[in-house]
């Protein structure tokens, strides 16, 4: 297994050390959760019967994937140095939950496994309300129990999302903090007003605190759930307004919002579903304002990793995401008005910027 870094070209100086004690940090929460996949998807093999067979991953891809993630890494540290984010959040891990809950990732994978092989991708427990909420979003995402709907899965989430994705989801999060601050800084105004939509169990609102600590920050998301995790985690200093709410329908006046974000939400969505969120967020958007959207990579984007691709929808239950690859987010933003988009790429996400006009 080939190191994130090269430890042995570290030089141990006042200037490199908070860098390599980062580049240590992400090693090993990477070594770890690669270890975790490695495992679990051996044992999972064994036991579970998949119609569709994922492609095994070339050397070369895997790779690629390494520097990319490293790279990450890298540019993380350099916008913290910039004075984007405090160098504080990069260590910002919360491990009483790592302990407390990663337990329970390995004692939910027995009902994983079952439900894949039962083709149970829509099985809530009795004692779930499912009323009122879109047919879309009652799925097992990831054959999780209970779907988001649960306190187990709120608890379980990040940590899930975590491993997943190498250790790095949250260097993945605060990619969208430059370009928001950017856009931000041409706006005339005391204070922003800024919405993260869904705001899930608040951990991008929390880096959007620590950018923006003057800022009025809003929250919304479908899950009772994960909305209770998000008060508990951002339960320190001047509590975001959360609301529960479906992100085709906002809550809010038009022209509101200085600045909105959307984390790992489209690929979720149906196509047609997408294209109206992308409309209510302009509509609750102030001109001049800007929405910055973080997401999966795209077919388009990467072609060398198609396979890596491919196999998410399989190894996964996300039955939009197939969609999403090929789907043009930059035509939706323009068909609803946005211009001076952007996109940037990082890792396994990709990332849309793009302002209302004036």
């Amino acid at each position: 297994m080939q190191p994130l870094f090269n430890l042995d070209q570290v030089q141990l100086n006042p200037d490199s050390l908070g860098k390599t004690a980062y580049q240590l940090f992400q090693e090993a929460k990477s070594l770890f959760s690669i270890t975790h996949k490695t495992i679990s998807s051996s044992i999972g093999n064994l036991i579970v019967n998949r119609e569709e067979k994922a492609t095994p991953l070339s050397s070369e891809t895997i790779l690629k994937m390494r520097q990319r993630q490293q790279d990450l890494i890298n540019i993380d540290w350099e916008e913290a140095k910039e004075g984007i984010y405090p160098e504080s959040l990069l260590f910002d891990n919360p491990w009483d939950e790592f302990f407390r809950y990663y337990p329970n990732v390995w004692l939910d994978l027995p009902s994983i496994w079952q439900r894949v092989n039962q083709k149970a991708y829509q099985e809530f427990s009795p004692d779930i309300n499912q009323s009122g909420y879109p047919k879309y979003y009652l799925q097992n995402f990831h054959y999780q129990t209970n779907g988001y709907l649960s306190d187990e899965s709120a608890n379980l989430y990040d940590l899930q999302v975590d491993l997943l994705f190498n250790g790095a989801t949250d260097a993945m999060r605060r990619r969208v903090l430059k370009p928001l601050k950017q856009r931000l800084a041409a706006l005339d105004t005391p204070r922003y007003r800024i919405l993260d939509v869904p705001c899930a169990t608040g951990r991008t609102l929390k880096m959007i605190r620590a950018a923006f600590p003057q800022a009025s920050l809003f929250g919304v998301d479908l899950s009772p759930a994960y909305l209770r995790k998000a008060n508990q985690l951002l339960s320190l200093g001047e509590l975001p307004q959360l609301i529960q709410a479906n992100a085709e329908e906002l809550p809010y006046q038009d022209n509101y919002f200085h600045g909105l974000t959307n984390v790992f939400l489209f690929h979720e969505l149906p196509p047609e579903v997408r294209q109206r969120v992308i409309s209510e967020c302009y509509r609750v958007l102030t001109p001049g304002g800007v929405m910055v959207i973080a997401d999966s990579i795209q077919l388009e984007d990467h072609p060398e990793f198609t396979d890596m691709l491919n196999n998410f929808s399989i190894t996964f239950h996300e039955p939009y995401y197939r969609s999403y690859i090929t789907d043009d987010l930059t035509a939706r933003l323009t068909k609803v008005g946005f211009e001076k988009i952007e996109t940037q790429t990082h890792f396994a996400s990709k990332y849309w910027i793009a302002s209302k006009p004036v």
